[in-house]
């Protein structure tokens, strides 16, 4: 399963020339008729965003017409539009990446829109905050992904631990992790827990929530500065370290590079584990799995809120009919009927729980943390935290694999990289 948690390095490819509109209505033009718009969206949440569309074409005259663009291609092809004025007027963004389209005036300006919503203030706040930029919102949350633990019940119960207590601390976990490893991992066919060592989004998306969980950063609130050699996260990486060299997370945790980590737990193969919330609804349906927040080494709760946020373009000629779209999707018809039904994460705090959601208290559990999660602000994330070349990955094997002495210096690296 390839999953792009953080999106894909930018590589310098948003030197762009479109101009943002400095109003929450520009560019519109008054159609006599119904109006079909364009919409484009990343491959990863596809499914999400071909559910919602359909809904609402069968519901409304003006309708919708979707462009599913290849993950790995989609910023070149953004960037590509951008530069030629020729963008859809409406486009999902992976909400990390935000943040550097508004700064390029990509997005229409829609705050006054947004403000005459009812539920406003209802909106998960993570992907609202990478969406505004000096006090003006651009963006709506499109579909999100949450970090949260796994654990497999069956393989508790076979190691004596009692099925319906997951971990409450990063503690915890290691310990759960450490007696499934030695009560059934002896012929190798189960290990205690896995993670994608090799991959620096996996490590943000399941490691950063602990830190966050003890009531600490990673960075500062510009995304300037790496905290990354702060006492939260050296205790973070040194629990998984141990781990590693107790032979817990398996042999293969060290060379992942993020296609297949989320693959292994629906086999039955693993006890306990950092999984995106968007894989409960695609694991057997006979396996019996515990959801549980996302630990600080001694408590606390957190996740990464990971996901797209959707917006209109600063281009559009069809502003209104694209607005009619944009805010159809976070209304309570199209989040209870499309995303609750479907088991997805909801964008609106105030529906986590819904009548298709109290059919599983996992599901209420992960749609109340919307609200408790972060999404990292930085406009040099991608180059910094996901490029496999970038200084965050060394920083974090070392911290995990080798030599921890190096972790101040790398960490000054991420540093540097933040701010060039």
């Amino acid at each position: 399963m390839r999953r792009r948690l953080a999106g894909i390095s930018l590589l310098g490819v948003l030197t762009l020339t479109a101009a943002a509109c400095g109003n929450s209505g520009g560019g519109t033009q008054q159609a006599d008729g119904p109006v079909t718009i364009t919409m484009w969206t990343r491959a990863a949440t596809q499914t999400q965003s071909e559910r919602l569309v359909a809904e609402y074409n069968k519901t409304h005259k003006n309708q919708v017409k979707l462009t599913v663009i290849p993950t790995d291609n989609y910023q070149p092809r953004i960037a590509a539009a951008a530069g030629a004025k020729q963008l859809p007027d409406v486009f999902a963004a992976d909400v990390i990446f935000v943040p550097n389209y508004t700064s390029q005036g990509l997005f229409m300006d829609i705050t006054d829109r947004i403000a005459a919503l009812p539920f406003k203030d209802k909106l998960a706040p993570s992907h609202m905050k990478l969406g505004t930029l000096d006090n003006r919102q651009y963006t709506l949350p499109h579909t999100l992904d949450l970090s949260v633990w796994f654990w497999n019940k069956d393989l508790y119960e076979k190691a004596g631990l009692d099925p319906e207590k997951g971990p409450k601390t990063l503690k915890e976990f290691a310990q759960q992790a450490t007696t499934i490893q030695e009560k059934l991992g002896k012929d190798g066919q189960v290990h205690g827990t896995f993670f994608g060592g090799n991959c620096g989004g996996c490590y943000v998306f399941t490691f950063w929530p602990s830190v966050w969980a003890a009531g600490a950063q990673v960075m500062d609130d510009k995304g300037t500065t790496s905290l990354n050699d702060q006492p939260a996260m050296t205790e973070v990486f040194r629990i998984w370290r141990e781990l590693y060299e107790k032979k817990v997370t398996g042999p293969t945790a060290k060379e992942e590079q993020g296609p297949t980590w989320t693959g292994f737990f629906p086999k039955g193969e693993i006890g306990v584990m950092p999984m995106p919330s968007t894989t409960l609804g695609l694991m057997p349906k006979d396996m019996k799995i515990g959801v549980t927040p996302i630990a600080g080494p001694d408590g606390g709760e957190s996740t990464f809120v990971g996901g797209d946020s959707v917006g209109i373009s600063a281009t559009s000629k069809n502003a209104d009919a694209a607005w009619e779209f944009v805010s159809w999707t976070v209304s309570d018809q199209a989040q209870v009927e499309v995303m609750a039904k479907n088991k997805d994460v909801l964008a609106r705090t105030d529906l986590a729980s819904n009548k298709y959601s109290a059919e599983d208290p996992r599901v209420v559990l992960i749609n109340s943390l919307v609200a408790k999660g972060q999404t990292p602000f930085a406009l040099r994330f991608g180059q910094t935290y996901n490029d496999p070349q970038g200084p965050w990955l060394r920083l974090a094997r070392e911290a995990v694999f080798g030599d921890a002495s190096k972790v101040p210096q790398l960490n000054a690296e991420i540093t540097k990289s933040l701010q060039q």
